[in-house]
């Protein structure tokens, strides 16, 4: 087992640590310049790679490798070709690069792995909204369910993972333009948890493979506390209900959208469609 894996708790602890480090050493502008560069959400990367490895994938079939950034896989989708944020290639199937003839944008483009390869391929991407969450939601949505109707269009049996996480507190730009280290809640925090949790459950648990082309065969909804010296994550909605973040008559539930069954979730919906040992 490599000695580099991180756990998810690691990961959020570092990311609270370097946001906060930058705001009291740069500011507003030291903290977006840090977002920008991806080096916090490069750390959720590791940990989704770390976590294929401890449930027995063969770490030379992940793309990029862990600790490593560069190596994503752009893949041949309906309407695009797109760099994947994760992908683990299978062990039995050949890239045969293909001439597209799909009528549309891609129509004559080549795509140098091919349909097999492509749809055989196991992709999970990584995204993450520490800040406007509420004011950005609907494209950053629009944009989540699109990316799975891309692939699924033309490769209806691949098994797409989408790793998606939520501040519960954001930090107050007004303070961090003088240094300050201050959380602001959300106005109306339990319909704005609420609304997550609907859209993505409704876009979550992918099993049949003639429809619902916009919907991941997992996707994990990651709610995270990052006011608290520890960063606290949310896995239950008895938690979420305890810390005031769902009403008890919500009919919403992060039960299905948690992180502890997520890639388990994946690598089962993959050897149901695929068969076993092919990431070994």
């Amino acid at each position: 087992m490599p000695q580099n894996l991180i756990s998810l708790q690691e990961a959020v602890n570092r990311i609270k640590s370097s946001i906060e480090g930058a705001i009291i050493s740069g500011g507003t502008t030291a903290k977006n310049n840090l977002i920008r560069s991806q080096q916090p959400i490069k750390l959720l990367h590791e940990v989704v790679k770390s976590e294929l490895i401890r449930q027995g994938v063969n770490e030379q079939f992940i793309n990029p490798p862990l600790g490593e950034s560069a190596g994503e896989l752009k893949l041949a989708g309906f309407f695009k070709h797109k760099d994947q944020d994760i992908c683990v290639v299978p062990n039995n199937v050949q890239k045969i690069p293909e001439t597209l003839t799909t009528e549309g944008i891609l129509y004559g483009k080549e795509d140098v792995f091919g349909k097999d390869f492509t749809e055989k391929t196991l992709s999970i991407n990584v995204r993450s909204q520490l800040s406007s969450s509420a004011k950005n939601f609907d494209t950053l949505y629009e944009r989540t369910f699109a990316e799975a109707l891309n692939l699924h269009l033309r490769c209806p049996q691949m098994v797409l993972g989408e790793f998606y996480m939520i501040a519960v507190k954001e930090y107050d730009s007004n303070y961090a333009n003088n240094n300050q280290v201050v959380y602001r809640g959300i106005s109306s925090i339990q319909s704005h948890i609420q609304k997550y949790l609907l859209s993505f459950n409704a876009i979550n648990g992918r099993m049949d493979t003639s429809s619902n082309h916009n919907k991941y065969e997992r996707v994990c909804l990651l709610i995270v506390d990052f006011s608290r010296d520890i960063p606290k994550i949310y896995d239950t909605d008895e938690e979420l209900r305890a810390d005031g973040l769902l009403s008890d008559d919500s009919i919403a539930s992060i039960e299905n959208l948690s992180f502890p069954d997520f890639i388990s979730d994946l690598l089962k919906i993959y050897t149901d469609r695929f068969g076993t040992g092919r990431f070994t």
